[in-house]
């Protein structure tokens, strides 16, 4: 399982290889793409930030425009070549790590920078992945069924919707990115995907 740390990394290198960002927006724009049940705070963010500026990942650079005296200034964060060269490697790595709950939505938004050989194989163990928790799911849901409560039940039942949706909405993915190598419209393009471009958030319940 990835650490949370390792895909703060990721999100962060994913994030400044768009453009040099402050500490401020960088945690925006990273709670953004976490989700609201993840928020993330600055003492969690600082810390990744200097353990990757040690190992020369970034730079900080001051902001051009001086400020008021009165007013702390900003300090800017930017991506160095060696931390280019990581996001890459850390894109391209493909295995179970990259299709895990904590990482898949990281990946999944820095996915045009990576061919689609390596997206193809990420959303097809993904959706793997979740079939098998479907499967086990539902082989719980029937036979506990008759020992929850009417709660209980309804809650278990959102999980494996919850997790249908998402095993349908990755099949969608994987087909229009076969389409996209045939010439035919990519997943970008694709109505019915814009739409879902954030994956379900599915209850602990579905999780087990």
């Amino acid at each position: 399982m990835a650490k949370r740390g390792e895909t703060i990394e990721l999100a962060v290198l994913g994030l400044l290889h768009e453009a040099p960002m402050h500490g401020y927006e960088l945690r925006k724009r990273l709670n953004l793409m976490l989700g609201w049940g993840r928020l993330l705070s600055y003492g969690s963010l600082y810390p990744a930030l200097k353990k990757m500026l040690r190992a020369n990942l970034i730079v900080e650079t001051a902001p051009a425009t001086r400020l008021p005296a009165n007013r702390r200034q900003r300090i800017v964060y930017e991506l160095t070549p060696a931390g280019r060269e990581e996001f890459q490697r850390l894109m391209s790595e493909v295995g179970p790590a990259a299709w895990e709950d904590d990482t898949f939505g990281i990946r999944f938004a820095f996915f045009s920078r990576t061919d689609m050989e390596i997206r193809l194989r990420v959303l097809e163990g993904r959706r793997t992945r979740l079939q098998e928790r479907l499967d086990r799911v539902q082989s719980d849901l029937n036979r506990t069924q008759a020992e929850v409560d009417r709660y209980a039940d309804e809650l278990q039942r959102h999980g494996v919707e919850s997790v249908e949706r998402e095993v349908r909405w990755l099949s969608d993915l994987i087909n229009a990115e076969r389409n996209n190598h045939d010439g035919h419209e990519g997943p970008v393009n694709d109505p019915r995907i814009s739409q879902q471009i954030t994956p379900q958030v599915t209850p602990p319940s579905a999780h087990q």
